[in-house]
């Protein structure tokens, strides 16, 4: 799975010169906010009851150029989120708390 901070979107759009962007845009699984993922990368959390490690950094792809527009590519770069591995799978809903170690709560 991808996961991509929420505060991100705003950011991204501005340098693609969009008014807004939707997160289905930039092909992430989960929007989340209230956290700096990038600081939890390799790093095991919860999401609910879910426990996933991530993974690294999701990088921008050539494709972005064509759904964003020229200058998507860069607009991404930095501003990926990053992948995670499911450790334990259970349900995950909206809303669910993203719990990471020694960090407060975030909401996905």
């Amino acid at each position: 799975m991808t996961l991509i901070q929420a505060g991100h979107l705003p950011v991204i759009a501005r340098l693609a010169r969009h008014a807004s962007i939707s997160p289905e845009w930039l092909r992430r699984n989960l929007l989340i906010s209230g956290i700096n993922l990038v600081a939890h990368k390799d790093r095991p959390f919860r999401i609910g009851t879910e426990l996933v490690v991530g993974t690294g950094l999701c990088h921008a792809c050539s494709r972005r150029e064509v759904v964003l527009a020229p200058g998507g590519y860069n607009a991404l770069c930095g501003h990926g989120g990053i992948p995670a591995r499911v450790l334990e799978s259970t349900e995950r809903r909206v809303g669910d708390v993203v719990i990471m170690p020694s960090w407060t709560d975030a909401r996905l």
